[in-house]
Order: C-alpha cells, then structure tokens, then sequence
C-alpha cells in the first residue's frame, strides 16, 4: 500500500485569525489529523495545535512492538485492536492536555477544539474522533461520510425530530456535543475501515463542509486527480460560498504497489 496525501488550512472569508490546525505524515507514521479550535482570546488555536502535538507526540513514543502483548486482553468477546486503542488513548491524552492548560490559565478559560484523525495500516485506516470535523471516503465516484457528527443536529436527526434534509436550515446546527479540552473526560468514536486502490479519504473542517455541500464535493472530487490542486479547489469553493470559517482539509489517496 502507498498513501499520498496533501493538505491545506485558511483563514477563511470573515474570521481575523485561524483556529484550524492539521498534521500529516505520509510516511511509517501514516498519520493524519484535523483540529478545529474553539475559545475567546485567539485561546482556539492554543487547543487545536496543543491537540496535534499531544496526538502526535504519543504516537512517536509509543511505537507498539507487536499485536501480541495485547492478544490476551478481550474486550466483549473480542481481542483488543491495538491500532484502535493506540489511537482512542491519543485523543484521551490530548483531550487532558488541552483540559489541564485551560485550567490552569485563565487566558485559555473554555478554550477546547474538535479532533478527527486517522491512522493508516496496510489493511485499512483506523480512524477515531471529537465533535463534528469530519471524514469522508470518495470511492468510484461516490462520496460517503464515514464519521457522525458529534452535534446537536445529528443528535436530532437520530432521534427522528430533525430530518436530515433540514439540517441546513436548523439554527443550532454548529452546536456541538462533544470536543476535545471542555471537561476531563471524553468519550472518543473510534472505527477501522478498510480501503481498496484509489480510494480518497478526506479530514475537513466544519469551515469546509458548511459551505460547500456533499453533492458539490463529490462534483469537485470527479473533476481532478491532483491532491494539492483539490486541497486548493476545495478551499476556494468555500471562500466563493461565503467563507464563513476557518478552512481545513486533507486529502490521503490509497495505492496498491
């Protein structure tokens, strides 16, 4: 399996400073990340990027030997997944870090920030997640959003009050339920999926999908194959749509070798 991936973050159309931050490593590490900070006092930026660099950190220091030593631990009838966990636990560290930093500054009083990330393997991509910055997988012409929402509208549209077709016009719909620093724990999705050749995975920002729709996304994603082109397509397709927000995507495409 080869990865190549591109990404590209902006301030937007309305906002005077950037919130969003993203790392990406096509290399062993095969790691692909999405903050998008939240708080008064440019205090967002502090958690998006403190977010990445605890995520980030674990990782390089936590380099696992082999899925043996964790064979014998079964959760509900199955054995642990170590890349699955590898990458719940970054998250929960990242969330502390960003928690303990705003407790202990009142300059960062309420800061936090959403979390997608992934974690690429030669069978498929772990993925795990806070709040509503989201993934995608673009396969053979079709576009599908593998994470939920951790939002108040997703949470209605679940329950049947909301249909999802009225989300856009829903006026709480940049409510979140959960993110990454508010309180000292957190309750982290994560999922695995596996992938075939060409397969396109897309970390984004609300800033993205908020003004850009699925059904544009997909047009843009048929039109081009570059990766840095359609970072910079994606991105000034959301500036033409109101820019509301600070920008953030990431593009990683799957090759068989």
């Amino acid at each position: 399996m080869k990865l190549v991936c591109a990404g590209m973050t902006d301030v937007g159309c309305t906002r005077d400073h950037n919130e969003d931050d993203f790392y990406l490593s096509d290399g062993d590490e095969a790691l692909c990340i999405v903050a998008d900070g939240m708080g008064g006092h440019r205090s967002g930026e502090v958690a998006s990027a403190m977010a990445i660099r605890a995520i980030v950190d674990y990782y390089r220091e936590t380099i696992p030997n082999s899925q043996d030593d964790y064979d014998e631990t079964v959760v509900n009838g199955e054995p642990l997944d170590l890349n699955q966990e590898r990458l719940r636990e970054a998250l929960k560290i990242a969330n502390s870090a960003v928690f303990e930093a705003a407790a202990g500054d009142e300059a960062f009083d309420g800061m936090g920030t959403t979390i997608v990330s992934g974690y690429f393997t030669e069978d498929g991509v772990y993925m795990a997640h806070i709040g509503d910055s989201r993934v995608y997988r673009y396969r053979h012409g079709s576009l599908e959003q593998l994470t939920p929402d951790h939002s108040l509208a997703n949470e209605y549209v679940r329950m049947g009050i909301l249909a999802k077709e009225d989300v856009e016009f829903f006026p709480y719909k940049n409510v979140i339920t959960r993110a990454c620093g508010l309180a000292d724990q957190v309750e982290v999705d994560a999922q695995f999926e596996s992938f075939g050749d060409g397969d396109l995975f897309i970390f984004c920002s609300d800033g993205l999908t908020d003004m850009v729709s699925d059904a544009e996304l997909e047009q843009i994603l048929d039109e081009e194959d570059d990766l840095e082109t359609l970072c910079e397509t994606l991105v000034e397709r959301a500036n033409q749509n109101g820019g509301a927000d600070n920008i953030t995507v990431i593009l990683a495409r799957v090759h068989d070798t």
